[in-house]
Parts: C-alpha cells; structure tokens; sequence
C-alpha cells in the first residue's frame, strides 16, 4: 500500500497536548480517461482556514457497507460527475491518506481504478446525502495524464494518475513488443 502523506500509523496525534479522536474508513475512486485519453477530473471551492480554496480532485468517495471498492469507484464517479457508460481498465492500487478534519485526524485507504468512458453523455451529477451540498462539483477536463497530475491538488491523486499513465504505457504496443522481444531472448 502506498503511504501519502501525514502521521505514523502507529501513533494517534496530539493536538495542544489532547489525543484526536481517529476516524478510518475506505474511499474508491476513479482516473477516468475518454476517448481521446483527456482525463476527467473535479473542480470544487473549499473553505481552508476561513478562505476560499479551489481544489481540482479525482473523482472518489466512502465505500458504503457491501460494497466493493470497484462498486464504490464507479457509483462515485457516477454521482459526483454525472459520467455513468464507464469501463474498468485496471486496478491502480490503494494507498493511505492522513490529515486533520475539524476535530478529527482522518486516515483513509483510497482504492483507484483506471477507468474508461463508454459514453460520453452526461447526465446531472446526484448526490444521495443530505449533507452532499459541500460535494457539489464542476466536472473539468486534463488533456492527459500528465497534464491531470500536474493540475490535481493532493499529492496523493497526483501519485494515481501517474501510475495510470504508468499502465498506459506499459500496455501500449510498443511496450508489449519490446517486452516480448526481451524475454524471447
């Protein structure tokens, strides 16, 4: 599992000398690629310390009891993105992210796939909760892998596309060539 960013997870941090409370839970997301290999990513405004702060995400969320992560990754890129014809290419791995949250230090195993769009229609993103109002995001578009880590606002997300376009090129037919020719020898 790669480890992103935060505090050892060992040790429950302390605040002012007060032990937080830990919360754990799983999200699963999507690097979802069009047609044209563009990447679709989500744009959102925050309040971090009382400002206003633009985040560009990967689309991802909780995954809810009986679910698996593939099954959470593609309803929340669904919901958050109103992108629903989407195929599995590949399981890109989890990895573990720490921080703090209101009263809380959160530690979450996100689990992301690469993802393929089958239909680009779109229908409005819905969102099931009533408390999704600060998941209210604008669907944005990278024009590649590169371009999606380079704008994507979490180390964290910017490590999932990377290792998306690890397996792109992996799988590309030059790769798949050289590598047959490599263990033909």
């Amino acid at each position: 599992m790669a480890r992103c960013c935060g505090w050892s997870a060992t040790e429950p941090p302390l605040v002012d000398g007060v032990t937080m409370q830990i919360r754990t839970y799983r999200a699963a997301g999507g690097v979802v690629l069009d047609a044209a290999d563009q990447v679709l990513l989500i744009e959102r405004w925050v309040l971090r310390a009382g400002q206003p702060t633009r985040e560009i995400r990967l689309p991802k969320g909780h995954v809810e009891p009986g679910e698996t992560d593939q099954q959470a990754a593609l309803r929340e890129v669904c919901e958050e993105t109103g992108y629903c014809g989407l195929a599995v290419l590949a399981d890109l791995g989890e990895g573990l992210t720490e921080f703090d949250w209101q009263d809380a230090h959160v530690r979450r195993t996100e689990h992301y796939f690469l993802m393929r769009l089958t239909d680009p229609g779109r229908s409005a993103p819905h969102f099931d909760s009533p408390t999704a109002e600060e998941a209210r995001f604008r669907p944005r578009w990278a024009a590649n892998l590169k371009e999606a880590a380079s704008l994507l606002t979490f180390a964290s997300e910017q490590y999932f596309a990377l290792r998306g376009l690890d397996h792109l090129q992996a799988d590309s037919p030059m790769c798949k060539r050289i590598h047959h020719e490599e263990t033909a020898r």
